[in-house]
């Protein structure tokens, strides 16, 4: 079965106004959801279904030999687009913590940042921490953002939410780590091979 040859990066792209969307309605349901619980859970449930379109563009990607240079930059700016939207609005709506947004949003900036400044010598794709580290973020804020705790309470709830970010921040850090050292070690091979 053929599909159209610019479909994964046109799923990647459209994790973006889904990103803006999904955080206006998340600030609308207020914290936990008590304004309005139905904004809550709707924007709970556009975050998974973005959130797991990341899974969707990178097998058609790969299954159909469509990997491009634009999808392995964009689909991680895309990723966290979603994912710093869902930190950031549960940081203003008090529910995590903002010096761990901070430190997981100028992690996750940084390397996007530096991303882009070497974009004309080389594409770099996610490695395979990274991706773990998007993974565990992704768990981690959809548990939060669904309002759970109106069934298993709200200590379990919070509980397991602090954890999951917890767990979430140190995968950030050292995916963070693991990018520097690897960008470091094939800048010193380029140029020894240049000399």
């Amino acid at each position: 079965m053929a599909i159209p040859r610019q479909l994964p990066n046109a799923i990647t792209i459209a994790r973006i106004p889904l990103a803006v969307v999904f955080f206006v309605l998340l600030l609308m349901g207020g914290a936990n959801g008590m304004a309005q619980p139905a904004l809550r859970w709707v924007a709970a449930g556009l975050f998974i279904l973005a959130i797991s379109t990341d899974w969707v563009d990178g097998y058609l990607a790969r299954k159909y030999d469509l990997v491009s240079d634009f999808g392995k930059l964009w689909d991680p700016i895309a990723d966290k687009l979603l994912t710093g939207a869902g930190f950031i609005g549960l940081a203003i709506l008090g529910e995590v913590w903002w010096w761990l947004v901070l430190v997981i949003l100028v992690r996750e900036w940084g390397i996007t940042v530096h991303r882009f400044m070497i974009v004309k010598e080389h594409v770099v794709a996610a490695a395979w921490m990274g991706k773990i580290k998007t993974t565990v973020q992704a768990v981690a804020l959809s548990w939060a953002l669904l309002p759970l705790h109106v069934w298993i309470g709200m200590p379990v709830w919070s509980i397991t939410t602090t954890v999951l970010m917890v767990i979430a921040l140190i995968l950030t850090i050292l995916s963070g780590i693991d990018y520097i050292v690897a960008q470091v070690r094939g800048s010193r091979a380029d140029r020894g091979a240049a000399s």
